[in-house]
């Protein structure tokens, strides 16, 4: 740190308890109390150098004051800067540094110590070493702001511009790319840089080039400063045309130095030095100040680190304005959160539920507002996923998906009432979900951690969900689940039908093409058709060979089934012991299943796919009812 060296008397100042004596020779023949500190000094240095001791020793002797005591209690920087302030005066060696220049400043201003009261008065020796030295490094101009932030020194250094000043100084700095002047690795007493830029040793080019520096390199410093001085410094620097993105790092830095909360799960930042925590109310006036720095722009912060802050905002009961931006800026990049961001407790006193349901329902509606104002892209179809594989997932498709992980974690709730497990389901629009695999998952644990709803619920409830935008593994279980209302398996089971035939007819259909596709390039088309043939005939040909291979196994599955149907059918005749047994087997286990089977005998070495196709039906909805007893899938809730 840089430093001004001032007188050439040696130290006569000695302290005896809470008293300074002048050891001079001569008695003292004035008492300045500052404080609870009293300073046993001579009328003559300070009335010669300060316009206000002139007056007061003058108006103590009007009134015949022997003692000729002065009280000076408002005076900047207490006791421990009159004591400076006093050796100035009696020309004793001390220095002037950047920790307490604005102390000295603020006292020679408060004291009138011009040169109207001597030469190289210490007005003008602060103002030259704040001027050319501490303005001129960043680590001087940061460490007087920081002495700024005392209240006793904040109106003076005001008055006096010396908060503005340090301010400028270091939004210069910081929006200047440190690698070209060298702060704040150059500092005082760092290494010199030759023209060329290698690192000078006693003036010696040694080779060395100097490390750069990264955006970030002030977070750190600026960090230690008060919440008001660092409020005006960000708004310095964002007029600078520092980047918004930089700003944000920052506030973020400063956030978790001083909001134990948001480090409990991970470490804090590099080079962060433990503090005190602040109170719950300084917690929280940061807090919303943060809210209010920060620019309303997605992806300028983490959603992680928004979560965070939202957590800690319902926490300390900030104010709602403050709740209510932190979800929008949540909800403009909703898309980047995780399950597990999602899943905050409700700190509410009426603890009506166990996750904050209502906060994560805001969110998802200011997303999909967003989304469809901006014209967002609907996420491709199931044919779409079904043909080409998985697509890439939309951001809307990823919300969508995420919402419907949420609604299966919270569903076991048994105090989440129907309503608000709808209402959230259906914030998400119809054609944000390619499948509805993830919906069905979550109404069947809500069903099953409420088996007491009202059939009319059941049906509303399971209306949320289009069975024709389930896949093969979700309609057979949910061909099999009990606690789905008869109307929807029924509904289920006829959509399967209907998939499985839509696929078959489908896989024919692209062997067709492909065929009229291979004669059409073996006919000698122009070379751009050809290229263009041949990329269609090999992405239709792997479509196809993924449809049959589909099909064959699924036409596998019928046939063993089929033949377990005939065996069981077999033994329950034979039991019964009679020809006729069969038949009226047949009929208690068709009146048993709830459904009217016609008596047909399935044969696993039938040729046509169409008698297959229609036994597979009539096939799955005996199968489904007579593994009732068995236990749900393994990736049911």
């Amino acid at each position: 740190m840089a430093c001004m060296k001032l007188g050439s008397k040696a130290d006569a100042f000695q302290k005896q308890g809470q008293a300074w004596f002048c050891t001079t020779g001569l008695p003292s023949d004035i008492v300045v109390e500052v404080e609870d500190m009293s300073f046993h000094l001579h009328k003559f240095p300070l009335l010669s150098r300060s316009g206000v001791m002139e007056r007061l020793i003058a108006d103590a002797s009007e009134k015949g004051d022997t003692n000729c005591t002065i009280s000076l209690n408002d005076i900047p920087g207490g006791a421990k800067t009159f004591e400076l302030v006093a050796k100035f005066c009696y020309g004793v060696k001390h220095e002037i540094t950047a920790s307490n220049v604005v102390h000295l400043r603020c006292a020679a201003e408060y004291l009138e110590m011009t040169e109207e009261y001597g030469e190289d008065n210490l007005i003008s020796q602060t103002e030259i070493f704040f001027n050319h030295v501490v303005l001129k490094n960043w680590k001087d101009s940061l460490k007087a702001l920081q002495t700024c932030g005392d209240e006793n020194i904040l109106p003076h250094a005001e008055e006096l511009n010396i908060v503005r000043r340090c301010i400028e100084s270091l939004a210069v700095k910081a929006s200047t790319d440190p690698n070209l002047f060298g702060w704040p690795v150059i500092d005082h007493g760092g290494p010199m840089q030759s023209p060329g830029g290698s690192v000078l040793w006693n003036g010696i080019s040694t080779g060395a080039r100097p490390k750069n520096v990264s955006s970030d390199w002030w977070y750190d410093d600026v960090s230690s400063l008060t919440l008001p001085l660092y409020k005006r410094l960000t708004l310095a620097m964002e007029a600078r045309g520092i980047k918004q993105e930089i700003i944000a790092g920052s506030l973020e830095y400063y956030t978790k130095k001083y909001l134990p909360g948001l480090s409990r799960r991970k470490s804090a930042p590099v080079g962060m030095v433990a503090i005190e925590p602040p109170s719950e109310e300084d917690q929280k006036i940061l807090l919303e100040e943060v809210d209010r720095l920060l620019p309303m722009q997605k992806g300028i912060v983490s959603t992680k680190f928004l979560f965070g802050l939202l957590r800690t905002a319902l926490i300390l009961r900030a104010s709602q304005s403050c709740i209510l931006n932190l979800e929008k800026r949540i909800g403009m990049q909703l898309d980047q959160a995780t399950l597990e961001d999602l899943l905050m407790p409700n700190f509410s006193y009426s603890m009506e539920t166990l996750y904050n349901i209502e906060c994560v329902q805001r969110m998802v509606e200011h997303f999909m507002a967003i989304d469809q104002a901006t014209g967002g892209a609907s996420p491709c179809s199931i044919e779409d996923e079904q043909l080409l594989g998985s697509p890439s997932l939309t951001p809307v498709t990823m919300v969508a998906k995420l919402v419907d992980g949420y609604l299966a974690e919270v569903a076991p709730d048994v105090n989440l009432k129907l309503p608000k497990f709808m209402s959230l389901a259906e914030a998400v629009p119809e054609y944000a979900r390619p499948l509805d695999d993830g919906l069905y998952r979550a109404i069947d644990i809500y069903l099953k951690s409420h088996p007491w709803l009202a059939d009319a619920d059941r049906e509303q409830l399971c209306r949320l969900m289009d069975c024709q935008k389930l896949s093969l593994e979700a309609c057979t279980h949910a061909a099999q689940n009990e606690r789905l209302p008869l109307r929807i398996i029924v509904q289920v089971l006829f959509f399967e039908q209907l998939q499985l035939r839509t696929s078959i007819a489908g896989c024919f259909l692209v062997s067709d093409n492909l065929a009229d596709g291979s004669r059409q390039f073996r006919s000698g088309l122009g070379a751009a058709s050809q290229e263009g043939g041949w990329n269609t005939a090999v992405r239709e040909n792997q479509v196809l060979k993924v449809g049959m291979d589909s099909m064959r196994l699924r036409v596998s599955e019928l046939e063993k089934e089929c033949s377990n149907m005939k065996q069981e059918i077999e033994k329950l005749g034979r039991a019964k012991g009679g020809s006729g047994g069969g038949g009226s087997t047949w009929g208690n286990m068709s009146k048993k299943f709830g459904f009217k089977f016609k008596s047909q005998m399935c044969s696993a070495q039938e040729g046509s796919i169409s008698k297959q196709n229609n036994a597979s039906g009539k096939l799955e909805k005996s199968r489904g009812k007579q593994q009732k007893h068995k236990k749900d899938l393994s990736w049911e809730g």
